[in-house]
């Protein structure tokens, strides 16, 4: 359910500036989304499993709120993190 270290380090190459950019704001959406696909896995299996789907949604605000940040900041970095992310927004 939870993200592997192997995979949070492929998105941080991926999304970051370099090798330890784990909190930029892109890197953070990215990990927020991988997070969110597995447990979204998850809750399609366990429907009574309020706890997780309280977290989940705790994860999509998080997420929403730091691409409403990317967006007033950057708009550009916004279009292409959602882009590659395949989010619609």
């Amino acid at each position: 359910m939870s993200i592997t270290a192997e995979r949070k380090q492929e998105l941080v190459r991926e999304f970051g500036e370099s090798e330890t950019d784990t909190g930029s704001t892109p890197v953070q959406v990215a990990i927020l989304t991988e997070r969110i696909k597995n447990l979204t896995e998850h809750m399609q299996t366990h429907k009574k499993d309020f706890h997780s789907r309280r977290g989940l949604l705790i994860m999509v605000g998080q997420r929403r709120r730091l691409l409403d940040y990317l967006k007033r900041m950057n708009r550009a970095q916004y279009d292409d993190v959602i882009k590659r992310l395949g989010l619609r927004r």
